[in-house]
């Protein structure tokens, strides 16, 4: 079978203690290292600070964008007039969309599926709406993200074996269909685009098998793993994530959709997971949740009033000294829109802090040594 592959993915090194390897892969808007965290920018942009904060502050290389939010708005019309989704927002290094599969999942009370494909009904208006694989393809093709996903049904926790078995070979088969629409498609903007399938199959080891085998076959240029993340226990997710990855080929990265914490990340490293997006760095920092290489912080607690030492005295803050835990606090509590922004830059940097020391311990062959130690350090509130 023929490889389409758009993106050129190399590993530097492997992990001699565990199956992380140290990577990179490339894409038209330039080149990424892995493993790499994803900031998710759901509507266009990362909620509540600027692109070039994105870029120069916390260094991140590449963003994710929600194909159903950016669908209902601002409207594919705009974002084509626009040349695309990069310029739209004024993003220059790599995005992926994802395909609108999740959002299918979680609106379960305002969606019918059959097997031509889905119709929702808009959060914002509730008019009705029709997405195929077909179209979802269509759709990144005019938002013109350098990584687009395929249209998938992502299931519940718990969920029954029937019912993930059903829904993981009409995943199977709208993948065949999306990868027909993308191979007859050309990107709008002049250049390449690269297509990812997804495995499913819930928790359950001999559908996420046959799901990884059935994706593998496909010989795409990479492959995601979803319906994880999704309320099961953490040992679940992991053992669901080292079934796949045994499975999905060396050679082609992997990424992990939608998960998680940092500990999370390190043990999926650990298994083989190249590439995560999670809202949890951004959603838990506007609620006051600040991640740290020593634990966590619930910045709005009392303690913190008269701490004037920064968020985290190991340097993984894009701050400098003068946003102290104590005046951090003080912009929480004063309901200043600042503290949300200092707190949601903090955390994406730190996330991409903590995987670039996991790069530079693989580089180093001593990856599983730091990683069990961080995890420890991780679980601690502080």
């Amino acid at each position: 079978m023929i490889t389409f592959a758009t993106m050129k993915f190399t590993i530097h090194k492997k992990d001699p203690f565990s199956n992380a390897r140290l990577g990179e892969f490339e894409t038209a808007h330039g080149k990424v290292d892995t493993p790499i965290f994803m900031p998710v920018g759901t509507a266009g942009t990362v909620k509540g600070v600027h692109q070039h904060e994105i870029e120069k502050d916390t260094q991140a290389q590449i963003i994710l964008g929600n194909t159903y939010h950016l669908y209902l708005r601002p409207k594919l019309d705009i974002i084509e007039s626009a040349g695309g989704l990069h310029k739209f927002i004024g993003w220059n290094k790599p995005l992926l969309t994802d395909s609108g599969g999740y959002q299918v999942y979680s609106l379960s009370g305002a969606r019918k599926i059959i097997e031509k494909g889905v119709t929702f009904q808009s959060h914002i208006d509730g008019a009705y709406h029709f997405f195929t694989p077909e179209y979802a393809i269509d759709i990144q093709r005019t938002i013109g993200a350098d990584i687009i996903m395929a249209f998938d049904e992502c299931t519940p926790y718990p969920c029954e074996y029937d019912y993930a078995k059903n829904s993981m070979h009409m995943t199977h088969r709208w993948l065949k269909r999306c990868c027909d629409r993308f191979d007859a498609t050309e990107g709008k903007y002049g250049y390449d685009q690269t297509f990812f399938p997804i495995v499913q199959g819930s928790v359950y080891k001999d559908l996420r098998i046959q799901s990884a085998e059935k994706i593998a076959s496909f010989n795409r240029a990479g492959n995601a793993i979803g319906g994880l993340s999704v309320g099961e226990p953490h040992d679940m997710m992991y053992e669901m994530t080292d079934i796949v990855c045994s499975v999905l080929p060396i050679d082609k990265p992997r990424y992990l959709m939608g998960v998680g914490t940092p500990s999370n990340l390190l043990e999926n490293i650990a298994l083989g997971i190249d590439m995560f997006d999670c809202v949890m760095p951004t959603r838990n920092a506007r609620n006051g949740m600040i991640f740290t290489s020593e634990g966590t912080i619930n910045i709005k607690n009392k303690k913190w009033e008269k701490d004037y030492t920064v968020l985290d005295p190991n340097g993984t803050s894009y701050v400098d000294s003068s946003y102290t835990k104590a005046y951090v606090r003080h912009l929480f509590k004063a309901n200043e829109m600042l503290g949300k922004q200092v707190a949601t830059l903090h955390n994406i940097r730190f996330y991409l802090w903590l995987l670039e020391q996991a790069r530079e311990k693989l580089k180093h062959g001593t990856f599983t040594i730091w990683k069990n130690k961080m995890v420890k350090k991780l679980a601690i509130r502080l």
